[in-house]
């Protein structure tokens, strides 16, 4: 009696028998074929044709290749490069306190403190509100004239200065509404990673007379690197790429003092320049891309000094 070789079963040939094991190892591959469709309908092929329009003037109907000229105009137009600084200072502004804020409430907020629960929603609950409707809610309540926030100082004889049309006070006072909606995001994120250190560490800590300022710094901070790391990056993103907050509040004024980089290429967009808008969003991506790399690499570094 004659016995296969084991690759090959019994009524199968050697090659049919090597076909069908290539085609089962291949299967699972298939599954990844909607997320690479996705990915290349919705970010590559726009990514790439951004790069070709920015080289245009092109309106609907019509595209002319003018170079690099859309880049020169950008950096030469004084609007655009404010536009482009206070991006910057708007992103790390509020990347920094919701770090800092989000991992001294997340401190706060798993400890044993009476109504945690309820505390954690409540810190929360503003990221669940439409980020426009906050935005128009408190550019009411800062009116100069008729807001709630001027009329309570006005009570305790303070004279509230006009939060959103003084010039060295508009950008901040947006910075501070954007972090006050996404605190609760990087709390959460602090909560997940502090929950997530074993206890065992602090046990250890408890039974050698570590006091509480010892254990958050050398046991609490070290261990929850990872979420440092995300709620950095993520700030950061998100507050490179902010718009919608600063043009329901201040439409980039008084004058363009409060312009970001985005308000000002959707101006840019509804004067029909599209080519410039276009390099202009070209260069943010190009900019945050070189700023993010570096740093993500730098932040999830694996080693952790205690």
């Amino acid at each position: 009696m004659t016995v296969p070789p084991p690759d090959v079963h019994p009524g199968t040939t050697g090659p049919r028998s090597a076909t069908v094991r290539r085609l089962r190892s291949f299967y699972p591959q298939w599954f990844y074929t909607p997320a690479i469709a996705l990915y290349v309908v919705f970010f590559a092929v726009p990514t790439f044709a951004s790069f070709y329009f920015a080289l245009t003037r092109w309106t609907l109907f019509d595209t002319q290749f003018i170079g690099f000229d859309n880049f020169v105009q950008f950096f030469e137009d004084p609007q655009l490069v404010q536009g482009f600084t206070h991006t910057f200072i708007y992103g790390v502004v509020t990347s920094v306190l919701k770090v800092v804020l989000g991992f001294l409430l997340a401190v706060l907020l798993t400890s044993p403190i009476i109504g945690r629960g309820y505390l954690r929603a409540v810190v929360f609950f503003p990221v669940i509100v439409s980020t426009v409707g906050v935005g128009l809610t408190f550019k009411s309540m800062l009116d100069p004239f008729h807001g709630v926030v001027n009329a309570a100082l006005s009570v305790v004889g303070i004279d509230g200065p006009g939060w959103l049309t003084d010039p060295k006070l508009a950008l901040l006072s947006v910075a501070a509404v954007d972090i006050w909606k996404g605190l609760g995001v990087a709390t959460l994120i602090f909560i997940a990673g502090i929950v997530a250190i074993p206890q065992e560490y602090f046990e250890a800590a408890r039974v050698d007379g570590a006091s509480s300022w010892a254990t958050l710094r050398r046991i609490t901070l070290p261990l929850s690197r990872p979420a440092i790391a995300t709620v950095i990056i993520l700030s950061l993103i998100g507050g490179l790429r902010s718009f919608d907050l600063i043009w329901a509040m201040t439409n980039g004024g008084p004058g363009y003092t409060s312009d970001v980089i985005g308000s000002v290429i959707y101006k840019e967009y509804q004067a029909g320049f599209y080519g410039l808008s276009t390099a202009g969003n070209v260069v943010l991506f190009i900019v945050v891309t070189a700023i993010m790399l570096p740093l993500s690499r730098f932040l999830n570094r694996k080693e952790v000094d205690l």
